[in-house]
């Protein structure tokens, strides 16, 4: 007979398992599928940049997005986030990111970027 502590313990240890086979999903999406070259050090540099993009895409949709976005699959986040339409504007020593007004993530862009525009800097 089990036990409630057995019982949860293999509940916390699946759940575990489940959130590491999302990421290796999610790695899927960003680059992982598909080494470009036939030599080992350019796949290993290219495995290095996934690995990076995972780790901001993770890091994004925990400190910046909110809702449905901050649970979003990569290739979602591609459609909303990175296809962005806009345009970098520069006057004096600001630089601003202009939007284009009827994109239908706009708002949600934006809220990104006030958010990682209001998280204190660690020095």
């Amino acid at each position: 007979d089990s036990t409630d502590a057995d019982l949860s313990y293999l509940e916390a240890r699946h759940r575990g398992h489940a959130r590491v086979e999302d990421r290796i999903r999610n790695a899927k999406q960003t680059g992982l599928m598909n080494f470009p070259c036939h030599d080992f050090e350019n796949n290993a540099a290219w495995l290095g940049v996934v690995l990076m993009a995972c780790d901001l895409l993770a890091w994004t949709q925990q400190l910046c997005l909110e809702g449905e976005l901050a649970k979003a699959e990569p290739k979602r986040l591609r459609y909303c986030l990175l296809h962005a339409a806009g345009r970098i504007a520069s006057t004096g020593r600001r630089s601003y990111l202009r939007l284009q007004a009827n994109w239908p993530w706009s708002a949600e862009l934006m809220g990104a970027f006030a958010r990682l525009h209001a998280l204190p800097l660690r020095t």
